[in-house]
C-alpha cells in the first residue's frame, strides 16, 4: 500500500506532478491525460486532494483493491533453483566430503586405541620396528572395516533414534559407498596381514570376520558378548604366531593370556554399550549390559565396567611378565 504524504504539487498546466517519494520507491504512475469524458475521474482526483490536505496519512489502494503494490519476484539463474544452489554449496562443504565421512564412520577412537595397544604388546614381546609398523597398520585397517560394517548394519536404528555423528544414518554418506570401502579395504588388509606370516594373517582375518558376524548375530540378546570375547582372544595368537615374511611360523600363545584377552573383550563390550543403552532399549534389545544398566543404573555400570577392564589389563601385564606371550 502506498502512503501519500503532504506536499503534492500541481504543475502549471493543471496536471499533477509525481512526488519525489513515489519516484524513489520505483512506483510508476501514468501521467493523466485530458480526454473527453474524464470529468468524473477529475472530480474524484480533486476530492482526493482535498482529503489529503485534511489528512496527509490517508491510504490509497491499488487498482485491484488489495492495498499492496506487487513487487517483482526474485529470480534465480536459468535452469537452477534455490535448492539446487544450496546443494551445489553442500557438495563443496568439508562436512560432506566423502573421505572425511568415511574416516568418521571407522569409529576412529576405538580403531586407533586398539591398534596402538596391539602394537605396544608387539613392542614388549621384542618384535622389530618394521613388524610393529605392519601390525599397527593391519589392526587399523581391520578396525576400520568393523566400524564401517557396524554403521551400515545400524543405519535404521541410528535413524530412528537420531544418533549424532552417523553419516550413513543422516544421509550424508551412501551405504553403497561404505560397502565399496569395505571391499577395497579387504584387499588392503589381506597382504598386510600375511606379511607377518600366513598363519598369523589368517588368524587376524578370522578375528575380523568374527567381529562382522557379531554385528548381525546374537547382538541384541544375552550372548551379545560372544564376538567380542572370541575376536579379542584371537589377538594373542595373531602376535605369537607372527614373524617377518609370509613363511614365518611362531608358537601358540599362553592359555592364560588368551583367556584374559577374551575377558578384556567382554569388558570393552560393556564399556562401549553404556553410551547406547537408551537407543538399544527403545529398539527392544535385551543384551546383558542393558539388563545390568536397568538394574544398577548407567553410571554405576560405567564405573564397574571401567574397574573390571582395568583389573583385566593389570592381570594381562602380570601374566605376561610371568609367562610371556608364547609357550
Amino acid at each position: 500500500m502506498v502512503r501519500l504524504q503532504r506536499g503534492r504539487r500541481r504543475g502549471t498546466s493543471g496536471e499533477d506532478v509525481q512526488p519525489a517519494a513515489e519516484e524513489a520507491a520505483g512506483v510508476a504512475v501514468d501521467d493523466p491525460v485530458d480526454e473527453p469524458g474524464d470529468e468524473p475521474a477529475e472530480e474524484a482526483d480533486e476530492e482526493l486532494e482535498d482529503d489529503l490536505e485534511e489528512d496527509p496519512t490517508i491510504d490509497v489502494e491499488d487498482d485491484a483493491g488489495s492495498g499492496a503494490v506487487d513487487e517483482p519476484e526474485p529470480t534465480t539463474p536459468a535452469g537452477s533453483s534455490v535448492r539446487d544452489l544450496g546443494a551445489a554449496r553442500g557438495r563443496f562443504s568439508l562436512r560432506s566430503w566423502t573421505p572425511l565421512l568415511l574416516f568418521q564412520t571407522t569409529h576412529p577412537k576405538q580403531a586407533v586405541l586398539t591398534a596402538l595397544c596391539v602394537g605396544g604388546v608387539a613392542v614388549l614381546t621384542g618384535r622389530s620396528a618394521k613388524e610393529v609398523g605392519v601390525i599397527v597398520c593391519t589392526v587399523l585397517v581391520g578396525q576400520a572395516i568393523l566400524g564401517w560394517h557396524n554403521d551400515v548394519v545400524d543405519r535404521r536404528k541410528d535413524q530412528d533414534n537420531q544418533v549424532a555423528g552417523k553419516p550413513v544414518a543422516d544421509g550424508r554418506l551412501d551405504a553403497g559407498t561404505v560397502w565399496y570401502a569395505i571391499i577395497a579395504a579387504f584387499w588392503v588388509l589381506l597382504p598386510l596381514a600375511v606379511t607377518t606370516g600366513i598363519t598369523a594373517g589368517c588368524i587376524y582375518m578370522g578375528s575380523v570376520a568374527v567381529g562382522m558376524l557379531g554385528n548381525v548375530l546374537f547382538r541384541t540378546g544375552f550372548l551379545s558378548w560372544w564376538s567380542w570375547a572370541v575376536s579379542f582372544a584371537m589377538l594373542p595368537a595373531y602376535l605369537s604366531y607372527g614373524g617377518w615374511g609370509g613363511q614365518a611360523l611362531g608358537n601358540p600363545p599362553e592359555t592364560s593370556i588368551t583367556v584374559l584377552a577374551a575377558l578384556l573383550g567382554i569388558g570393552i563390550h560393556f564399556l562401549r554399550s553404556v553410551w547406547g543403552l537408551v537407543a538399544d532399549h527403545a529398539e527392544g534389545w535385551t543384551y546383558l549390559p542393558l539388563k545390568l544398566g536397568m538394574k544398577i543404573g548407567a553410571t554405576r555400570l560405567l564405573m564397574l565396567s571401567t574397574l573390571y577392564t582395568v583389573v583385566i589389563v593389570v592381570l594381562l601385564g602380570v601374566f605376561g611378565v610371568r609367562d610371556g606371550l608364547s609357550r
